[in-house]
């Protein structure tokens, strides 16, 4: 059974760290993927935050955390990871971790990411 299992949420004040998991299970790697990290805040659209290709490692970030946000693929341990640093308060989301096709496609664009998981909280105080 396929399965995306996030945790590592939570409150923190602005400036504060914290580190997002997201197990797999069940996840066919036979080929590469995107493996990504979206939120999504009330109102809003569900954004790109961060993906990494599975192939060779290569990071992708959106404009408003480079250089804070940090992502990484465990492959022997299917687990995806995402290092938040010198959080915002504009970071207040729900983390969703997501399983793109195969292939390099658009890393930002929902649509290209077949499996979600069910997310985790984030909430960032000032």
């Amino acid at each position: 059974q396929l399965e995306l299992v996030e945790s590592g949420g939570g409150s923190v004040q602005a400036g504060g760290s914290l580190r997002l998991s997201c197990v797999t299970t069940g996840l066919f790697m036979g080929a590469n993927r995107f493996m990504a990290w979206f939120r999504q805040a009330p109102g809003n659209e569900r954004e790109g935050v961060a993906a990494v290709y599975t192939g060779d490692q290569k990071t992708y970030f959106a404009d408003s955390v480079k250089g804070r946000f940090a992502i990484s693929w465990d492959d022997p341990e299917r687990t995806l990871y995402l290092q938040m640093n010198n959080l915002e308060p504009e970071d207040t989301a729900m983390y969703y971790c997501a399983a793109g096709k195969f292939g390099r496609g658009r890393w930002a664009d929902k649509g290209w990411y077949d499996w979600w998981g069910q997310g985790t909280q984030v909430t960032v105080s000032s």
